[in-house]
């Protein structure tokens, strides 16, 4: 299990190739395309979400306000063996609130994660995370550091996303 500090965004994109060349002009590093189900389920306090895919599989507890532009994420992450009876066990004591499907593109460039996601019921977004997994870096430069990739990708003011895909989801 794993602590991490994050600052992230979420916002509409309808330039994706665009935002592809810009992350191979900075030879952001490809690890994949991942088929993801985030199924999240009812609790008094933050989110908590299943994460299935192909590349992923982790449950995550998180808190973060809603608010567009960086927002600072306080994460549990527990990493789970694809196929995992967890799910079963997680649908019979807790009410899922609502599964979001996506087909996701992960990139990095150094501790700064990039998501091309196509979300279906939503469209395609891009997400950047700024990430300190071992408590290392300032929250300052971690919130330099999403700004930073924010103006590199053009990322304009309107197009900021503040709540989760299940947040839309629920608003549909």
């Amino acid at each position: 299990m794993k602590n991490i500090n994050n600052f992230e965004i979420k916002a509409k994109c309808s330039n994706l190739d665009k935002i592809r060349d810009i992350l191979k002009s900075q030879n952001a590093e490809f690890k994949g395309k991942d088929n993801q189900i985030d199924t999240y389920f009812k609790i008094p306090k933050g989110r908590l979400k299943l994460r299935q895919g192909t590349i992923e599989n982790n449950l995550i507890h998180y808190e973060r306000d809603n608010q567009e532009g960086p927002k600072q994420s306080n994460i549990t992450l527990y990493k789970i063996s694809k196929g995992n009876s967890l799910k079963d066990i997680l649908i019979k004591s807790l009410d899922i609130l609502v599964v979001v499907d996506k087909q996701r593109e992960i990139y990095f460039i150094k501790n700064v994660k990039f998501h091309i996601d196509q979300v279906k019921n939503l469209g395609s977004f891009i997400e950047i995370e700024a990430i300190d997994k071992d408590g290392t870096i300032d929250k300052k430069d971690l919130l330099k550091q999403c700004k930073y990739y924010i103006n590199l990708l053009k990322i304009k003011d309107q197009d900021l996303v503040s709540g989760s895909y299940s947040d839309l989801l629920l608003k549909k």
